[in-house]
């Protein structure tokens, strides 16, 4: 598709004063149905902005954060210029996100709006039999949700036709770049017809992604849907917060916190697969019920995690970064961040999965005293203000504690039948006095919701701010920029041999990209990278080098497929 001029800065056209209801969008009735049985009342702004450009075929950017309902923004119109009775084998649409889970979701998100429809979807992703995919795009389907390796594999076995596509979209476009997926994204672009219809989501606009914008989208709609700002006096949809606390006292403080925050349901997010098991332990020993969530589980693993937090049999999700990417839970109220983030990017993504649809939600960040200076840097690129809390003391809990008992009887006393106890009220009132007995009751009640901590008596050391030095060797934090050098193996790694190197124009991102998108293994656990020019060895840990060794051969690198097994001992530099 030939590129077009685009604006400088996004643009926010005026929301439509006369679109108040989805009926006045025009949509087919078998999508108002659809979604008047899901409980829609109203179109949000990116929908109200976004559908009457899209159903008109025009080419869209859109920066809109997580939550705010942009997969019905460009699915509803998908689906309302889907032909009717459709019977063609290849698909109109490719939906490219970042992750299986958002494939998944963005796949139901589908079924769900043209369940009326017959709309053949399928969602194309690592991890899943390609078997069950063959099969699929065999019969035929009318949209295809993907991720960009899986998306490129099927393109070059020749299963995945892009000749019929009428419309590409690229969700959450700036996570797919961050994991290495450009120039799977551009080769995918080039096999798709000029005449299209190309769409881009983006929760953050950095200038790759306004580069690729201009590219390969044609006199686009421009629309920024902002977070939406509190009004004078009132208090912020999120509310953010950061602690200045010492490693060694992390598990401590996160415990105090959430203690007093008194979560619905609460995200943390850590590291790595190792830092996530060893908090699940630890917290589900503080009397929480938390579920670990990272890249060294099964899929079915995983769902089961997801279940039992979206029924309200676990409150606590301890996730790494990957694993949690593209996941919605309409309970959630909290979202942790156990370190501070290494770009400001990676924040907003965190945070938006909270006070969505105009529900309040709290971000609560851990910081070391060295890491004050990337707060600073994640205030000043999202304009939003980070207050710096004091650790809560062990009065502050008690008093907590004592807020929580409260409410929970005047809500009983409310709502609650409380005849059937009226008797054993009545024959203690004999023998005591009438308040001694609901002190009674109260000191029960209070005692029988306190979880099971164990240093709720410790104060939690109140750690200084100490900036990071500019002047020593390496500059500052050294966060943000990605390197992958060669360095010694670490415990529990092993290296992979992948035959490609420079000459087939691999780069660490590439093979970053490749893994992380074919199987559980996020970048952070992927250790150092060497790339010589007919080779690549990439460090992953041990109990994930089976998985990253079978998802390498069953894609491709580049738009080729590579020799990939366990490296042995450098036979293969010799």
């Amino acid at each position: 598709m030939s590129s077009a001029p685009a604006p400088t800065e996004p643009t926010t056209p005026g929301l439509p004063e006369e679109v108040s209801a989805f009926a006045d969008l025009g949509l087919r009735a078998e999508l108002l149905g659809a979604l008047a049985t899901l409980g829609y009342e109203e179109p949000t702004p990116i929908q109200r902005e976004a559908i009457p450009p899209l159903l008109t075929g025009r080419d869209l950017l859109g920066q809109a954060a997580t939550g705010t309902g942009k997969t019905a923004a460009f699915a509803l119109p998908l689906l309302q210029r889907m032909p009717v009775g459709r019977t063609e084998g290849d698909p109109v649409a490719l939906v490219l996100v970042p992750t299986r889970e958002l494939a998944v979701q963005v796949s139901e998100a589908f079924h769900r709006y043209g369940k009326d429809l017959g709309t053949r979807v399928l969602p194309i992703y690592g991890g899943q039999p390609i078997g069950r995919q063959l099969r699929a795009l065999d019969t035929g389907v009318d949209v295809v949700v993907a991720t960009p390796g899986r998306a490129l594999d099927h393109i070059a076995r020749g299963t995945l036709r892009l000749g019929a596509l009428a419309t590409v979209v690229l969700d959450e476009a700036d996570e797919m770049l961050d994991m290495g997926f450009a120039e799977d994204i551009e080769a995918i672009l080039e096999h798709a017809p000029d005449q299209r219809q190309t769409v881009l989501f983006s929760a953050t606009m950095p200038a790759r992604i306004d580069g690729m914008a201009r590219a390969y989208l044609t006199d686009p709609v421009r629309i920024l849907i902002a977070r939406e700002q509190p009004v004078a006096g009132e208090a912020p949809r999120v509310r953010q917060s950061a602690y200045i606390v010492a490693r060694a006292h992390k598990p401590a403080a996160l415990g105090r916190v959430l203690d007093v925050e008194s979560p619905t349901a609460a995200i943390v997010f850590c590291r790595s697969r190792e830092e996530v098991d060893r908090l699940t332990e630890t917290m589900n020993g503080r009397g929480y019920r938390a579920e670990a969530l990272h890249g060294g589980m099964s899929q079915e693993q995983r769902d089961r995690v997801m279940g039992r937090l979206r029924a309200g049999t676990a409150d606590l999700l301890v996730a790494t970064d990957v694993a949690a990417r593209g996941l919605d839970v309409e309970q959630l109220s909290h979202v942790v961040n156990y370190d501070v983030p290494s770009a400001p990017e990676s924040y907003v993504h965190r945070i938006g999965r909270v006070g969505r649809a105009g529900r309040e939600g709290v971000a609560i960040t851990l910081a070391e005293p060295r890491e004050h200076r990337m707060l600073k840097t994640i205030e000043r690129v999202t304009g939003q203000r980070i207050t710096i809390d004091k650790i809560p003391t062990v009065a502050d809990l008690r008093t907590r504690r004592l807020e929580l008992t409260q409410a929970a009887l005047r809500e009983s006393l409310l709502e609650d039948d409380l005849a059937p106890f009226r008797v054993i009220v009545e024959s203690l009132s004999d023998e005591f006095d009438l308040m001694e007995v609901a002190l009674a009751a109260v000191k029960l009640a209070h005692e029988a919701t306190l979880p099971g901590t164990t240093d709720e008596d410790e104060e939690i050391p109140q750690a200084a701010v100490r900036p990071a030095r500019e002047n020593r060797p390496g500059g500052g934090e050294g966060r943000g920029v990605e390197r992958r050098p060669a360095r010694p193996r670490g415990a529990g790694t092993t290296q992979v041999f992948i035959g490609l190197g420079r000459r087939a124009g691999v780069r660490p991102q590439d093979l970053v990209g490749a893994i992380t998108g074919e199987t559980r293994v996020s970048g952070r656990e992927i250790g150092s990278i060497e790339i010589a020019d007919r080779f690549s060895l990439v460090e992953v840990p041990v109990g994930a080098a089976d998985e990253v060794i079978a998802g390498l051969r069953g894609s491709t690198i580049k738009g080729r497929k590579a020799t990939v097994r366990r490296d042995r001992d450098g036979d293969s530099r010799r």
